[in-house]
C-alpha cells in the first residue's frame, strides 16, 4: 500500500472480503480526478478509528468510489497513549513538529498556548489554528498508512493542562533535568510530552506544571528546536514501549 485514502464514515468496521463500500465526498473526488484511479484498481482505505483495508475500485464516479474489500485489518487502539503538548511557535514550527509527531505515531496533539509563545490564537483565530492543525494531521495520517487518526485537542493555557491530561503522566522536555527520557520506565499511565515554544519552557510553568506532578526530563546534551524536540521524544517512546 503506498497511499491511504482516509473517510471517517466508510462502513469498513466489521467489513469482510468480497463486501462493498462507498469512498465520498473530497477523497473521491482527490481519487478520481487527481490521482485518476480507475475501475480495476486497488487502494488502501482506512476510516482513521483503526481499521484499513485493501480494496478494488469497481464503480467511479467524480464524487463517489464504490470498492470491493480485499483484506481487512483492525488494530486495537495504542495503549499507553503518546500525546504531544506542542506550544504555539513562530512561522511554521509548530506545524512541522504536529506533522512529524503524526507520522511517529503519536496518539494526540494538545495545542499550548505557554506564556512564551510568539503565535497567538486569538478569538476565531483559535478553531482556525485547530481545523489547520487538524487538517496537517489528516494528510500526515493518510501519507504514513496509520490505522489511527490522532485527535487535537482544543487550544488549552498552562492552567488547563492538569486538568485536560487527568490522568496522564506529564513529562517536561527541558534541557536542564537530569533525568534522561531514556531512562522512562513504563507504568501504565498515557504519557504526555510537554514542548515549549522558542526559549523553552518559562521556568514559572515548570515549577506550576511541577506542583501538579509532572516530571522534567531531558533528551540529550543538545537543545533541539520546538518543531524537533516532541518527535525527538515519540521516537525514543516508541522504542521504550516497544512500538519500534
Amino acid at each position: 500500500m503506498s497511499h491511504l485514502y482516509l473517510d471517517e464514515g466508510l462502513e469498513l468496521t466489521g467489513a469482510a472480503a468480497g463486501d462493498l463500500v462507498r469512498l465520498t465526498g473530497d477523497e473521491a473526488r482527490h481519487a478520481v480526478t487527481v490521482s485518476r484511479v480507475r475501475v480495476g484498481e486497488q487502494l488502501a482505505v482506512g476510516n482513521g478509528r483503526g481499521v484499513l483495508a485493501t480494496a478494488t475500485v469497481v464503480e467511479a464516479a467524480p464524487r463517489e468510489l464504490v470498492l470491493e474489500v480485499g483484506e481487512v485489518t483492525t488494530t486495537p487502539a495504542p495503549s499507553p497513549r503518546i500525546v504531544l503538548v506542542q506550544a504555539l511557535a513562530k512561522g511554521d514550527r509548530d506545524e512541522l513538529a504536529v506533522q512529524a509527531a503524526t507520522e511517529l505515531g503519536v496518539d494526540a496533539i494538545v495545542p499550548w498556548s505557554a506564556s512564551r509563545s510568539v503565535s497567538r490564537w486569538e478569538g476565531p483565530k483559535a478553531d482556525k489554528g485547530r481545523a489547520r492543525w487538524a487538517s496537517i494531521v489528516r494528510e500526515a495520517t493518510k501519507q504514513s498508512i496509520r490505522p489511527w487518526m490522532p485527535e487535537v485537542a482544543p487550544l488549552t493555557a498552562t492552567a488547563g493542562l492538569p486538568a485536560l491530561l487527568d490522568g496522564a503522566r506529564l513529562l517536561l522536555l527541558e534541557p536542564t533535568a537530569t533525568t534522561p527520557l531514556t531512562d522512562l520506565r513504563d507504568d501504565g499511565r498515557d504519557l504526555a510530552l510537554v514542548v515549549g515554544p522558542e526559549g523553552g519552557i518559562a521556568p514559572a510553568e515548570i515549577e506550576r506544571l511541577v506542583a501538579s506532578g509532572a516530571e522534567t526530563v531531558r533528551l540529550g546534551d543538545s537543545v533541539l528546536r520546538t518543531s524537533t524536540a516532541g518527535p525527538a521524544a515519540i521516537a525514543v517512546l516508541n522504542a521504550r514501549l516497544g512500538r519500534w
